[in-house]
């Protein structure tokens, strides 16, 4: 194998992690952003669970009168 054929291999498999790398670069990028939306999602339930606890006894979770 000629150094020249080294040099173009090298060269090739450079371009496959740098592809590779901006793929993953794009995948970190999204699932930051998901994780983001999440965590909002959740601060939301709750903030909705905290204001329904407050507001007095749920009838959900009240017992049927047979009982």
């Amino acid at each position: 194998m000629s150094q020249e054929d080294r040099f173009v291999d090298i060269e090739i498999k450079l371009a496959h992690q740098e592809d590779l790398v901006e793929s993953l670069n794009q995948m970190v990028y999204q699932q930051g952003r998901r994780i983001d939306q999440l965590e909002a999602m959740v601060a939301k339930l709750a903030e909705h669970i905290r204001n329904n606890a407050q507001s007095g006894p749920n009838p959900v979770n009240d017992r049927p009168p047979h009982y």
